[in-house]
């Protein structure tokens, strides 16, 4: 089943001659259940690739579909409103919010959208996650490897179509590194969750099922190498 479709996807920031070109005509598809990593040099426009699926940017042209909705079709409320249900994101820098405690900024999602949180189903997340004896911590009280757990619980609360990383053990030592990408494979195998990563680091990107290259805004190759 195809989760996300990408057509011609080009971004371009300035103009004339001082036009730069961070996505060239990008195009691929993804199916549901799905580990994919995204590689490249710095600069090749893999991170503005991410944004771009993530509709937290927007393309100069092309198409983003998720799970069959044309994301850039969507007006700005509509847009935030899918993004924050169907479209998990984990940063390198985890961006929580410092005032809310552990599990508050788990659940922000489902507040934000005026949502029951199904305890259930959350004690499952947590105890995955292993952070059940922190959930009234604030986030300055959590080491970068618990704060990236809780960055992946906020990411999986609403069981999204998608879950998109930006590095997310570029700020963690190996064994933080290590326990992280192992969550993550864990809900892509266990839970049939798609995940895209954008990573440096080859260890991981050799983890996944599919690798995309990028460079110079462009897909170098796109290898299934499992």
């Amino acid at each position: 089943m195809e989760i996300l479709r990408v057509e011609n996807l080009t971004k371009i920031y300035g103009k004339g001659d001082t036009a730069v070109t961070a996505l060239d005509h990008v195009s691929f598809t993804v199916e549901k259940g799905e580990f994919i990593a995204i590689i490249g040099p710095s600069g090749s426009g893999k991170s503005t690739l991410l944004h771009m699926l993530g509709g937290v940017d927007t393309p100069t042209s092309g198409k983003v579909y998720i799970d069959g909705t044309d994301i850039y079709d969507l007006n700005e409320t509509k847009l935030a409103i899918f993004r924050r249900r169907q479209i998990g994101l984990i940063y390198q820098f985890y961006n929580l919010i410092p005032v809310l405690n552990v599990e508050e900024n788990i659940t922000l999602p489902l507040l934000l959208d005026d949502r029951a949180v199904k305890r259930e189903e959350l004690q499952e997340l947590i105890a995955t996650l292993g952070v059940g004896d922190r959930l009234e911590h604030l986030p300055n009280q959590l080491s970068g490897g618990q704060q990236q757990r809780v960055s992946i619980g906020r990411a999986l609360v609403n069981n999204p179509a998608i879950v998109l990383a930006d590095e997310p053990t570029g700020n963690l030592d190996s064994k933080n590194s290590e326990e992280i990408i192992s969550l993550l494979k864990l809900y892509n195998q266990k839970y049939n969750q798609t995940l895209i990563i954008i990573t440096h680091d080859e260890k991981i990107a050799l983890q996944a099922n599919r690798i995309i290259s990028i460079e110079d805004g462009r897909i170098a190759k796109d290898e299934v190498i499992r």
